[in-house]
């Protein structure tokens, strides 16, 4: 059985292509905004002016005809609503053109799903950490329960935000990371971890309030020590709760390095294993969500194409029945 995906919830519009047992084609084209963040209706009129391309390259990537596809699923939430729209307008399009069935699906599950199946991890905590989120999750009766989540803005966002203020283009993440490379020494900012939850935006104020202060790059160093030993924190708390042994770091800010050895460090203290996906499952991408998808359809879930965008879609609220 053949699956489509299209994932567009924010600034990569991505499609896949994919069978039971692996990636036939997954083509991205994200937009790259001028100056500045992602602006909602830039991005979502990259995506409607991309999408039907994209469509066609994954398609002929994949060595197949369009009537070969079984299956169309697509990002339904959360994310930005004018991009989300866009991706279902081209969903559904297909499904009743093809006259095939349609799937829509939780984003942050797919970040899961896709890392499960690539890294063969199967019942880990799970760190998700990308631009508009930031939760720690595990799975219990039937649904991703999340354990601990931000309260105000996702790590990516928080690392975007700060870049912006020294006039470093987006994705700020990245540069940040080349940045806090080059640093070493320790500034105080704000360690903030309420019971299982954690908070950004005033540890990026207080980083801001340093620039012209200090150098740049002991200001990164010192965000991404403070900001992933939080996220590090949390996700130990949540290991030992669940006594659990896997622990899958997912999300487009899954790729940065001091994180990762974090985590690592971590998971070796409690005799733990740490599980991250390559690079290209782990920023948005069009195969995760065709995976997804798939799983969904064959434990029996089942849309119309009257089927509407989520733009606040909690990943704890889909009932998970291909587990």
């Amino acid at each position: 059985m053949k699956a489509l995906g299209i994932e567009g919830t924010a600034w990569n519009l991505s499609v896949g292509v994919v069978n039971e047992n692996k990636v036939l084609s997954h083509i991205s084209k994200p937009y790259q905004p001028n100056s500045g963040g992602i602006h909602p209706r830039e991005a979502s009129q990259h995506h409607a002016d991309n999408i039907a391309s994209v469509i066609d390259k994954a398609i002929k990537k994949a060595e197949i005809k369009p009537t070969e596809i079984d299956l169309i699923s697509f990002s339904q939430g959360p994310g930005m609503g004018q991009c989300l729209r866009v991706v279902a307008t081209a969903a559904r399009t297909l499904s009743l053109s093809l006259d095939i069935p349609i799937v829509g699906v939780n984003h942050c599950i797919a970040h899961i799903e896709v890392g499960r199946w690539k890294t063969g991890c199967e019942d880990p905590v799970v760190l998700y950490v990308s631009g508009a989120n930031s939760q720690v999750l595990g799975y219990r009766s039937n649904r991703y329960r999340v354990f601990g989540e931000t309260l105000d803005i996702g790590i990516g966002n928080a690392l975007d935000k700060f870049a912006r203020k020294i006039d470093l283009n987006h994705p700020g993440g990245p540069k940040i990371e080349k940045l806090a490379e080059k640093g070493n020494k320790l500034i105080e900012l704000p360690y903030i971890v309420k019971g299982m939850d954690f908070s950004f935006s005033g540890l990026i104020t207080s980083a801001e309030n340093q620039i012209n202060k200090k150098p740049k790059q002991d200001i990164s160093y010192s965000i991404q020590e403070t900001a992933f030993a939080m996220l590090t924190e949390v996700t130990e708390r949540a290991l030992a709760h669940l006594s659990k042994n896997e622990i899958l770091l997912c999300g487009g800010v899954a790729n940065n390095k001091r994180l990762t050895n974090m985590l690592e460090t971590m998971a070796e203290n409690r005799d733990a294993r740490l599980y991250k996906p390559k690079p290209e499952f782990l920023s948005d991408n069009g195969a995760m969500i065709a995976h997804t998808g798939l799983k969904m359809y064959k434990s029996g879930i089942k849309h119309t194409t009257n089927i509407n965008i989520k733009p606040n879609y909690r990943p704890d609220t889909v009932e998970v029945r291909w587990r």
